[in-house]
């Protein structure tokens, strides 16, 4: 579904739409990539009753985006009103309400506040994307990624000045209802007014905010992965099985998850991807052993052990 988001940037039209609006208040979302990352984006905006546009490139990607919000409401659902059906309902159907779905993200984009962006980890799709959005968006809409692994600065890098200085990313986490922290990821570029409006548009949806400035893997994943691959390289070097690290981690250092259970939950594919990239090519980060390929880790994925999403990784679901 992510890959498919590529087609985006052809759709959309040439004609800038501007507005003078004040970002005092963000109320108008849309999100770009109906996935789990941008269905869950979608849901908390909704929840805290913002008007929000889902976008993909069909109809198709659109109702797995919808069935998956509508799911994970109703988990909600069911916790807060346990016993009344009917009560329950009316929650789902209060939120669905303020989610309107859309395969022409020009006009998705018109309206908005802010743009989130949440498509496939490619640099050029992203910049490719935000050009054409940049030319449909009201002049005062603040742009995001969502990425979790490339610079913000390079995904800006094919827009004007005056759209730097509003473009952020805002990194969510996985699964999004449940995540609380939200990094808000500041470019040398962007206005503290626009990081202002972003770190209370994220309060004001129950997150957390952390700001950083933007640098590779900006906080938690910049502390997760070389975490992730020591532990990969204790199981090559055959220091302990996978069991034992993980239960020696969650013991002794009181971590929920495993390094191997982390892995698979993340799936090994995309930390390879992140990791291989930084090593190759990451600022400050160009040729450091921390991020240097794992033989174990090539192994797996290249076998299509993926992780907990293919029902195998280091372990077996």
């Amino acid at each position: 579904m992510y890959s498919a988001m590529s087609k985006l940037a052809p759709l959309l039209a040439r004609g800038p739409s501007f507005s003078t609006t004040s970002m005092a208040s963000i109320s108008r979302i849309t999100v770009i990539g109906g996935g789990q990352m941008g269905s869950g984006i979608a849901q908390v905006a909704a929840t805290h009753k913002h008007e929000v546009t889902l976008v993909d490139v069909s109809q198709e990607a659109l109702d797995r985006g919808k069935a998956y919000m509508a799911k994970s409401l109703k988990r909600v659902a069911k916790k807060k009103h346990a016993e009344d059906e009917a009560a329950q309902s009316q929650f789902v159907a209060e939120i669905m309400s303020r989610v309107s779905l859309s395969t022409k993200p020009q006009e998705a984009v018109s309206r908005a506040d802010l743009v989130i962006e949440a498509i496939v980890e490619n640099l050029k799709v992203k910049q490719d994307l935000f050009a054409q959005l940049s030319k449909a968006a009201p002049q005062q809409a603040i742009l995001a990624s969502n990425t979790s692994s490339l610079p913000i600065g390079k995904i800006a890098e094919l827009l004007d000045s005056q759209r730097k200085q509003r473009f952020i990313g805002l990194h969510f986490f996985n699964p999004v209802p449940q995540m609380k922290l939200v990094e808000v990821v500041r470019t040398k570029e962007a206005d503290q007014e626009v990081v202002d409006s972003a770190v209370a548009w994220v309060k004001a949806i129950g997150k957390a905010p952390a700001v950083c400035k933007d640098t590779p893997g900006f906080i938690v994943n910049r502390l997760l992965l070389p975490y992730m691959m020591e532990a990969i390289r204790l199981l090559e070097r055959d220091v302990a099985s996978a069991q034992d690290i993980d239960t020696a981690m969650k013991l002794g250092a009181g971590y929920p998850m495993g390094p191997f259970e982390l892995c698979d939950y993340v799936g090994l594919d995309t930390i390879k991807f992140i990791v291989d990239g930084w090593h190759k090519d990451g600022e400050g980060l160009k040729g450091n052993p921390l991020f240097a390929s794992s033989t174990k880790l090539d192994e797996l994925v290249k076998q299509g052990r993926l992780g907990v999403k293919s029902g195998k990784g280091f372990y077996d679901y």
